[in-house]
């Protein structure tokens, strides 16, 4: 823990400009995409989560813009 600690510190504060700088597109994308997967998760709330074909497009067609 003691180790971790100086590492996950200066790897937040670096992590700070990289989102303040992120276009308004890669927002929205990320947005859209954590809106599908909470849809997706609410559809199949009693049962195991599975996405179906048009939930990985979706997925897949949103993340290109989306950072890493």
């Amino acid at each position: 823990m003691i180790v971790s600690l100086p590492y996950k510190v200066p790897r937040k504060l670096l992590s700070i400009p990289t989102v303040l700088l992120r276009s308004q597109a890669a927002k929205d994308a990320e947005l859209l995409v954590l809106r599908h997967e909470n849809a997706v998760l609410r559809r199949q709330l009693a049962s195991p989560v599975r996405h179906e074909p048009a939930d990985r497009l979706w997925f897949a067609a949103l993340s290109a813009p989306c950072p890493r």
